[in-house]
């Protein structure tokens, strides 16, 4: 999917968006959830079951509701016994709130239908696309709530499915964003095998980036001789891009080879991964030489980089 070049494309994408998930999730039918109430009575009706008291004004400011809206729903559930209004003990000018033992049981009905609901959706789904759609739906509300972005990851060692992982995301990762054709997976899918049927644990690892539990990059150390490492396969998702972890698993490539008693660490690259060599730079990386070929559908320019790895 091509992305929106201007402004006005990019409000055409978003509410194209709002509307196929308002369609989706069907909160616009007269009755949300095949009960009495609308999307927003269903919201009220959640919030007043967070705690077993609210007063009418935090109630307003917490769903920036207008005031005479709100007062007609309270009305109708006060009418319809869901709730219970009285005067609060420590501010006699305020009103407080209390869902009744029949607006609880609407709750728990709104409750569960709506956790059957998107369980039945991400059930549809394969675990990655859930975990996927999950971290998307994340960084969405992060961008516009203004928040900073979670700085916590960790690198662990591979495990089953990850070499399998490894191979895809390249592929996909580098169709997408330089348009590199299917010989490149190829050589990815080499590579990890290689690592496999020759691997050396005392002088080659490997590790994957997690956030949340999810793979979010890669890096691996092989021998090319033995006084010189060879990093490959860096790779980090674009989603969690900016948190640091590309240098990460660079610097835990380049403590992993010192300690395995290689002498230099080198990795061969293209001029176009412009972010993945300004890691390299800043992690004491040198351009040795760059030779011009057409691989992977794409004239290119490869760059071979080399670090020594004294103490």
């Amino acid at each position: 999917m091509k992305s929106p070049e201007t402004l006005e494309e990019r409000v055409d994408a978003v509410r194209a968006f709002t509307r196929f998930y308002t369609n989706l999730t069907g909160v616009l039918r007269e009755g949300l959830l095949h009960t009495p109430y609308s999307l927003t009575e269903a919201r009220v009706i959640f919030e007043l079951a967070q705690r077993d008291a609210t007063e009418i004004a935090t109630l307003r400011r917490t769903l920036d509701i207008d005031s005479g809206y709100l007062s007609r729903i309270l009305a109708r559930f006060a009418a319809d016994g869901l709730i219970t209004k009285e005067r609060s003990r420590t501010d006699a000018r305020r009103q407080v709130i209390r869902l009744t033992g029949q607006g609880r049981a609407a709750f728990e009905l709104l409750d569960t239908r709506s956790a059957e609901q998107f369980r039945t959706l991400l059930a549809r789904l394969p675990e990655e696309e859930q975990r996927r759609l999950v971290t998307a739906m994340g960084t969405i509300r992060q961008i516009l709530e203004g928040a900073p972005r979670a700085g916590a990851f960790v690198l662990r060692p591979l495990g089953p499915g990850d070499l399998g992982w490894v191979v895809y995301r390249h592929g996909v990762r580098y169709a997408e964003e330089y348009g590199w054709d299917e010989t490149f997976e190829a050589l990815v899918a080499r590579i990890v095998a290689d690592y496999v049927d020759h691997h050396d644990p005392q002088r080659e690892n490997a590790w994957i980036a997690e956030v949340d539990g999810e793979p979010a990059g890669c890096v691996f150390c092989v021998k090319q001789d033995d006084t010189t490492a060879k990093l490959r396969l860096l790779l980090v998702e674009p989603r969690f891009r900016g948190m640091g972890i590309g240098s990460r698993l660079v610097e835990e490539c380049i403590r992993f080879a010192r300690r395995a008693g290689y002498r230099e660490m080198v990795l061969w690259t293209n001029d176009v991964l412009v972010q993945a060599r300004r890691i390299y730079e800043r992690a004491g990386f040198e351009l040795v030489e760059e030779e011009k070929h057409h691989s992977f559908g794409q004239d290119l320019v490869g760059q071979t980089w080399r670090r020594a790895l004294a103490p």
